[in-house]
């Protein structure tokens, strides 16, 4: 079985996340703006240690999802905070 290229750089982008407790997490009510730069936060916090930052349009909105999908289970991300890391990554696209 082949596995596409970009779903293969998807997980290799996003294999190295790390949790840091409360980064990105999400208060009730919060406008998408604040959402979006809440997850640009929590993205430097937990994936700037393992990664070269990337531009989120390298890979299209589904690509992100299950690539942060994966690492929250992987690297045990909170899901408020996997919310607000998918919000900042899918802004661009």
């Amino acid at each position: 079985m082949t596995i596409p290229a970009r779903t293969a750089a998807a997980f290799l982008i996003t294999c190295g996340l790390l949790y840091l407790p409360g980064a990105g997490a999400a208060p009730a009510g919060e406008s998408k703006a604040a959402q979006v730069a809440r997850g640009a936060q929590a993205w430097q916090a937990n994936c700037g240690r393992c990664h070269n930052l990337r531009d989120p349009q390298d890979l299209t909105d589904e690509e992100w999802e299950v690539s942060v999908t994966h690492m929250r289970v992987r690297a045990n991300i909170p899901g408020p905070v996997a919310e607000s890391i998918k919000a900042f990554l899918k802004s661009s696209n």
